[in-house]
Protein backbone atom coordinates (compact mmCIF):
# COMPACT_ATOMS: atom_id res chain seq x y z
CA UNK A 1 0.00 0.00 0.00
CA UNK A 2 2.82 2.38 0.46
CA UNK A 3 4.41 1.75 -2.68
CA UNK A 4 1.02 2.71 -4.25
CA UNK A 5 1.00 5.96 -2.38
CA UNK A 6 4.56 6.71 -3.10
CA UNK A 7 3.82 6.87 -7.13
CA UNK A 8 1.58 9.51 -8.06
CA UNK A 9 3.09 11.29 -10.98
CA UNK A 10 0.30 9.42 -13.58
CA UNK A 11 -2.65 11.95 -11.46
CA UNK A 12 -3.64 14.69 -12.99
CA UNK A 13 -3.41 16.27 -9.28
CA UNK A 14 -1.30 15.28 -6.37
CA UNK A 15 -2.74 12.88 -3.85
CA UNK A 16 -5.42 14.26 -1.34
CA UNK A 17 -4.27 15.26 2.14
CA UNK A 18 -5.54 13.67 4.83
CA UNK A 19 -5.50 9.64 5.24
CA UNK A 20 -7.45 7.01 2.76
CA UNK A 21 -10.72 5.67 4.69
CA UNK A 22 -11.10 2.33 2.45
CA UNK A 23 -8.97 -0.04 0.92
CA UNK A 24 -10.04 -2.69 -1.99
CA UNK A 25 -8.79 -5.06 -4.83
CA UNK A 26 -10.90 -5.20 -8.05
CA UNK A 27 -10.72 -8.30 -9.83
CA UNK A 28 -11.51 -9.10 -13.93
CA UNK A 29 -12.92 -5.75 -15.07
CA UNK A 30 -14.53 -5.60 -18.29
CA UNK A 31 -14.84 -1.99 -19.77
CA UNK A 32 -17.70 -1.99 -22.20
CA UNK A 33 -18.16 1.52 -23.44
CA UNK A 34 -20.32 3.35 -25.99
CA UNK A 35 -20.60 6.73 -27.38
CA UNK A 36 -23.66 8.46 -26.47
CA UNK A 37 -25.08 11.68 -27.38
CA UNK A 38 -24.38 14.43 -24.72
CA UNK A 39 -27.88 15.82 -25.07
CA UNK A 40 -28.96 12.07 -23.65
CA UNK A 41 -27.16 12.28 -21.05
CA UNK A 42 -26.91 15.66 -19.45
CA UNK A 43 -30.18 15.54 -18.51
CA UNK A 44 -29.01 13.09 -16.15
CA UNK A 45 -27.10 14.49 -14.47
CA UNK A 46 -26.63 17.66 -11.60
CA UNK A 47 -26.20 20.96 -13.41
CA UNK A 48 -23.52 21.73 -10.93
CA UNK A 49 -21.59 18.83 -13.20
CA UNK A 50 -20.95 18.85 -17.02
CA UNK A 51 -20.37 15.90 -19.04
CA UNK A 52 -16.82 15.61 -20.61
CA UNK A 53 -16.35 14.25 -23.59
CA UNK A 54 -13.73 12.84 -26.56
CA UNK A 55 -14.26 14.57 -29.92
CA UNK A 56 -17.70 16.00 -29.15
CA UNK A 57 -19.56 12.42 -27.63
CA UNK A 58 -20.33 11.46 -24.47
CA UNK A 59 -19.46 7.82 -23.10
CA UNK A 60 -21.60 5.32 -21.38
CA UNK A 61 -19.73 2.70 -19.65
CA UNK A 62 -20.95 -0.67 -18.12
CA UNK A 63 -18.21 -2.03 -15.79
CA UNK A 64 -18.20 -5.64 -14.44
CA UNK A 65 -15.64 -6.97 -12.22
CA UNK A 66 -15.36 -8.01 -8.80
CA UNK A 67 -14.01 -6.66 -5.63
CA UNK A 68 -12.22 -8.18 -2.62
CA UNK A 69 -10.07 -7.08 0.52
CA UNK A 70 -13.12 -4.19 1.02
CA UNK A 71 -12.03 -3.11 4.43
CA UNK A 72 -11.83 -0.04 6.32
CA UNK A 73 -8.52 1.58 7.25
CA UNK A 74 -6.96 0.02 10.04
CA UNK A 75 -9.01 -2.71 10.38
CA UNK A 76 -8.68 -6.29 8.43
CA UNK A 77 -11.37 -7.51 5.94
CA UNK A 78 -13.98 -9.19 7.38
CA UNK A 79 -15.40 -12.39 6.14
CA UNK A 80 -18.55 -12.48 4.16
CA UNK A 81 -18.25 -8.83 3.40
CA UNK A 82 -15.16 -7.94 2.19
CA UNK A 83 -15.86 -9.98 -1.22
CA UNK A 84 -18.48 -10.11 -3.94
CA UNK A 85 -19.03 -8.70 -7.84
CA UNK A 86 -19.93 -5.07 -8.60
CA UNK A 87 -21.39 -3.45 -11.78
CA UNK A 88 -20.88 0.05 -12.48
CA UNK A 89 -23.16 2.27 -15.02
CA UNK A 90 -20.99 5.32 -15.49
CA UNK A 91 -20.25 8.47 -17.70
CA UNK A 92 -17.88 11.34 -16.88
CA UNK A 93 -17.97 14.82 -16.19
CA UNK A 94 -16.01 17.96 -15.26
CA UNK A 95 -16.56 20.33 -11.77
CA UNK A 96 -13.58 22.77 -11.57
CA UNK A 97 -11.13 21.53 -13.63
CA UNK A 98 -11.43 18.10 -12.24
CA UNK A 99 -12.55 15.51 -14.39
CA UNK A 100 -14.40 12.27 -12.20
CA UNK A 101 -16.31 9.78 -12.76
CA UNK A 102 -19.95 9.94 -12.30
CA UNK A 103 -22.27 6.73 -11.20
CA UNK A 104 -25.63 6.46 -13.08
CA UNK A 105 -26.11 3.18 -10.77
CA UNK A 106 -23.88 0.92 -8.64
CA UNK A 107 -25.68 -2.61 -8.10
CA UNK A 108 -23.80 -4.94 -5.82
CA UNK A 109 -23.83 -8.47 -4.75
CA UNK A 110 -23.73 -7.46 -1.00
CA UNK A 111 -26.91 -5.74 0.63
CA UNK A 112 -24.01 -4.21 3.76
CA UNK A 113 -22.19 -2.86 0.54
CA UNK A 114 -25.41 -1.62 -0.65
CA UNK A 115 -26.29 -0.12 2.99
CA UNK A 116 -23.14 1.74 3.98
CA UNK A 117 -22.25 2.96 0.04
CA UNK A 118 -25.65 4.79 -0.19
CA UNK A 119 -25.24 6.73 3.28
CA UNK A 120 -21.53 7.21 3.20
CA UNK A 121 -20.47 8.08 -0.09
CA UNK A 122 -24.03 9.40 -1.61
CA UNK A 123 -23.66 6.46 -4.03
CA UNK A 124 -26.58 5.17 -6.16
CA UNK A 125 -25.87 1.55 -5.03
CA UNK A 126 -28.65 -1.56 -5.71
CA UNK A 127 -28.98 -4.46 -4.43
CA UNK A 128 -28.79 -7.48 -7.44
CA UNK A 129 -28.24 -11.17 -7.45
CA UNK A 130 -25.37 -11.75 -9.30
CA UNK A 131 -23.12 -14.55 -9.77
CA UNK A 132 -19.03 -13.92 -11.60
CA UNK A 133 -16.80 -17.44 -12.29
CA UNK A 134 -13.94 -18.46 -14.56
CA UNK A 135 -14.36 -20.89 -17.03
CA UNK A 136 -11.24 -21.20 -18.82
CA UNK A 137 -10.04 -17.62 -19.61
CA UNK A 138 -13.73 -16.46 -19.78
CA UNK A 139 -15.41 -14.80 -17.08
CA UNK A 140 -19.37 -15.82 -16.93
CA UNK A 141 -20.91 -12.77 -15.27
CA UNK A 142 -24.46 -11.92 -14.96
CA UNK A 143 -26.42 -9.87 -12.47
CA UNK A 144 -30.02 -8.94 -12.00
CA UNK A 145 -31.37 -6.19 -9.77
CA UNK A 146 -33.03 -7.11 -6.97
CA UNK A 147 -33.76 -3.41 -4.90
CA UNK A 148 -37.11 -2.94 -3.88
CA UNK A 149 -38.64 0.18 -6.31
CA UNK A 150 -35.33 -0.06 -8.53
CA UNK A 151 -36.09 -0.04 -12.17
CA UNK A 152 -35.12 -3.27 -13.72
CA UNK A 153 -31.60 -3.59 -15.23
CA UNK A 154 -30.22 -7.13 -15.85
CA UNK A 155 -26.41 -7.95 -17.43
CA UNK A 156 -25.68 -11.55 -18.98
CA UNK A 157 -21.81 -11.54 -20.24
CA UNK A 158 -19.06 -13.29 -21.27
CA UNK A 159 -15.91 -11.77 -21.69
CA UNK A 160 -11.73 -12.37 -21.84
CA UNK A 161 -8.91 -10.43 -21.86
CA UNK A 162 -6.44 -10.76 -25.40
CA UNK A 163 -3.18 -10.19 -26.29
CA UNK A 164 -0.32 -8.26 -23.99
CA UNK A 165 -1.12 -6.15 -20.99
CA UNK A 166 -0.18 -2.86 -21.66
CA UNK A 167 -0.33 0.62 -19.65
CA UNK A 168 -2.59 3.44 -21.95
CA UNK A 169 -0.67 6.22 -23.50
CA UNK A 170 -1.85 9.53 -22.46
CA UNK A 171 -3.89 11.09 -25.36
CA UNK A 172 -5.64 7.44 -26.19
CA UNK A 173 -9.02 6.70 -25.96
CA UNK A 174 -8.36 3.62 -23.38
CA UNK A 175 -6.69 6.33 -20.94
CA UNK A 176 -8.96 8.70 -20.99
CA UNK A 177 -11.74 6.23 -20.40
CA UNK A 178 -9.90 4.58 -17.50
CA UNK A 179 -7.54 6.42 -15.73
CA UNK A 180 -10.01 8.77 -13.44
CA UNK A 181 -9.26 9.65 -10.05
CA UNK A 182 -12.16 11.06 -8.39
CA UNK A 183 -16.05 10.18 -8.62
CA UNK A 184 -18.48 12.57 -8.26
CA UNK A 185 -22.02 12.31 -6.22
CA UNK A 186 -25.09 13.91 -5.51
CA UNK A 187 -26.51 14.41 -1.87
CA UNK A 188 -29.77 14.32 -0.46
CA UNK A 189 -29.91 18.05 -1.22
CA UNK A 190 -28.33 18.42 -4.36
CA UNK A 191 -25.20 18.76 -2.99
CA UNK A 192 -22.36 17.56 -4.53
CA UNK A 193 -19.57 15.64 -3.11
CA UNK A 194 -16.11 14.42 -4.51
CA UNK A 195 -14.75 11.05 -3.65
CA UNK A 196 -10.72 11.07 -4.07
CA UNK A 197 -9.10 7.48 -5.46
CA UNK A 198 -5.52 6.29 -6.13
CA UNK A 199 -4.39 3.26 -7.86
CA UNK A 200 -1.60 2.21 -10.17
CA UNK A 201 -1.96 3.06 -13.77
CA UNK A 202 -4.26 0.61 -15.29
CA UNK A 203 -2.77 -2.03 -16.73
CA UNK A 204 -4.80 -2.69 -20.06
CA UNK A 205 -5.96 -5.60 -22.29
CA UNK A 206 -8.02 -5.73 -25.70
CA UNK A 207 -10.98 -7.89 -24.78
CA UNK A 208 -14.18 -9.60 -26.17
CA UNK A 209 -16.97 -10.14 -24.86
CA UNK A 210 -20.47 -11.89 -25.94
CA UNK A 211 -23.40 -9.82 -24.52
CA UNK A 212 -26.36 -12.08 -24.07
CA UNK A 213 -28.65 -9.16 -22.19
CA UNK A 214 -28.02 -5.93 -21.60
CA UNK A 215 -30.64 -3.65 -20.20
CA UNK A 216 -28.45 -1.41 -17.74
CA UNK A 217 -28.77 1.57 -19.66
CA UNK A 218 -32.58 0.90 -20.42
CA UNK A 219 -32.58 1.39 -16.74
CA UNK A 220 -31.75 4.95 -17.03
CA UNK A 221 -33.92 5.43 -20.11
CA UNK A 222 -31.21 5.43 -22.44
CA UNK A 223 -30.93 3.51 -25.34
CA UNK A 224 -27.31 2.61 -26.70
CA UNK A 225 -26.55 3.00 -30.42
CA UNK A 226 -26.60 -0.66 -32.64
CA UNK A 227 -22.25 -0.31 -32.94
CA UNK A 228 -19.72 -2.71 -31.28
CA UNK A 229 -18.65 -1.45 -27.52
CA UNK A 230 -15.07 -0.30 -27.10
CA UNK A 231 -13.32 -2.97 -24.84
CA UNK A 232 -10.46 -3.36 -22.47
CA UNK A 233 -10.01 -5.46 -19.98
CA UNK A 234 -8.09 -5.88 -16.81
CA UNK A 235 -6.88 -8.27 -14.31
CA UNK A 236 -6.86 -6.56 -11.03
CA UNK A 237 -6.15 -3.33 -9.29
CA UNK A 238 -5.29 -2.25 -5.63
CA UNK A 239 -7.50 0.96 -4.52
CA UNK A 240 -7.27 3.42 -2.01
CA UNK A 241 -10.52 6.01 -1.22
CA UNK A 242 -10.79 9.07 0.80
CA UNK A 243 -14.07 9.95 2.41
CA UNK A 244 -16.01 12.26 0.28
CA UNK A 245 -15.74 16.00 0.62
CA UNK A 246 -18.33 18.54 -0.15
CA UNK A 247 -17.52 20.61 -3.74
Amino acid sequence: MKGMLCRAGHRGWPLPSGPWVMAQRWHELLFAHWPVPVEVLSPLIPPRLAIDTRDKEAWLGVIPFRMSDVRVRGTPAIRGLAAFPELNVRTYVVCDGKPGVWFFSLDAGNAIAVRVARSWFHLPYYRARMRSHAEGDWIEYWSERSHTGAAAAELKVRYRGCGTEQIAERGTLAHWLTERYCLYAAGARGQIYRGEIHHAPWRLRSAEAEIERNTMAEALGVTLPKVEPVLYFAESQEVVVWAPKRV
